[in-house]
């Protein structure tokens, strides 16, 4: 007699790898609708609430043929607006959630190295949406660097003031517009400090 996990242990390198798999294998098996899925986060969109609510359907149908248990309370939508993978979407486009621009507008400037670049972590996920990041924040780099010594001086408490700015006024971004109307530029600029 053969025994199997039926759950994965938690806190296991591999489970959540592991539980990535066996559902994308699900999914494919029962040729499921278009998704993006991570981990056990998945995400269908479409034109209308209709057709958001029929995919949503049929992916629960299928993950519960494949033996899956799915908790009421997570499932959401259909809606306008939803928070995915710690990113808000809002009618196609990408925006920093409020409590992560106000967590980061409320932090107070680093006394050491370590929080230098704990604070350069919880801005680097959305440099995206701030134009010229690298130029702004290098000289935050400068203070994290193993050959220097930390010091907190004029030019890193502007650049932190400046990046804080940035974060609360970040637009949202949206797909690119394409077609024979639309003219789109790409800005880039290398220097010393980086590319932008």
């Amino acid at each position: 007699m053969q025994y199997t996990w039926n759950r994965l242990p938690q806190e296991w390198k591999h489970s959540p790898t592991i539980c990535h798999g066996l559902i994308q294998a699900a999914l494919e098996k029962g040729e499921a609708p278009e998704h993006l899925q991570y981990i056990d986060d998945i995400i269908v969109w479409g034109n209308t609430a209709i057709e958001v609510f029929e995919k949503g359907e049929k992916i629960i149908q299928i993950l519960l043929k494949a033996s899956f248990a799915i908790k009421k309370s997570k499932v959401k939508g259909p809606a306008r607006e939803i928070q995915f993978l710690g990113v808000k979407w809002h009618d196609r486009r990408r925006q920093i959630p409020t409590e992560v621009i106000n967590k980061i507008t409320a932090m107070c400037p680093p006394t050491n190295k370590k929080e230098t670049q704990a604070f350069l972590g919880a801005i680097g996920f959305w440099r995206m949406h701030i134009p010229e990041y690298s130029q702004i924040v290098s000289p935050l780099y400068l203070v994290t660097r193993k050959k220097n010594d930390f010091h907190w001086g004029p030019k890193q408490q502007q650049a932190f003031a400046q990046i804080k700015q940035e974060i609360a006024h970040a637009v949202a971004l949206g797909p690119v517009k394409t077609g024979p109307d639309v003219k789109n530029v790409l800005y880039s600029a290398a220097e010393n400090n980086g590319l932008s």
